[in-house]
């Protein structure tokens, strides 16, 4: 079953499954998958996404708790669940993301993890850079990468 949500980004398709969130995808998103696979189009199982988007984008939440399934291989979840320990208004490169996994060579593996998260915004996939800090590859682009940055360090620096 899928749905849309109109964000500050433009319109998100939320994709669930069993009761599960998996996936948030953009317009026009790198890896997104042919709309057969999301199912017939409902709101029903939503709320709590929707729920938790609106307060992340209003700046009221930091992280989602949200049941989720993502569809992926053995290391794609290890790099998720990295990616999901990153903090709000934090940033990662990938070879940090290689090193924690043990091999820090893995970089480009690494990347294609992340660029196949199927979970935008959710498991926050924004939060990783090139290894200078500078914006590289998004799913959804490097404007709206900017953009949930920005939200991010705005808001965190309100709290400091």
């Amino acid at each position: 079953m899928h749905t849309t949500y109109d964000s500050p980004l433009g319109e998100l398709t939320l994709v669930g499954s069993g009761g599960r969130l998996s996936g948030v995808y953009f317009r026009h998103h790198w890896t997104r998958p042919d709309r057969a696979r999301f199912g017939p189009r409902g709101s029903d199982g939503f709320a709590a996404a929707i729920e938790q988007l609106d307060e992340y984008f209003a700046g009221d939440r930091r992280d989602f708790d949200l049941d989720t399934a993502a569809a992926g291989d053995e290391f794609e979840h290890q790099v998720w669940a990295l990616i999901a320990e990153i903090p709000y208004g934090a940033t990662r490169t990938y070879g940090e993301l290689a090193a924690e996994l043990g091999d820090p060579f893995a970089g480009r593996r690494v990347g294609a993890a992340v660029g196949s998260n199927p979970l935008s915004i959710v498991v926050p996939c924004h939060r990783v850079v090139g290894k200078d800090g500078a914006l590289t590859g998004y799913a959804g682009g490097l404007a709206r990468k900017r953009f949930l940055l920005d939200l991010e360090q705005d808001q965190h620096a309100r709290l400091f």
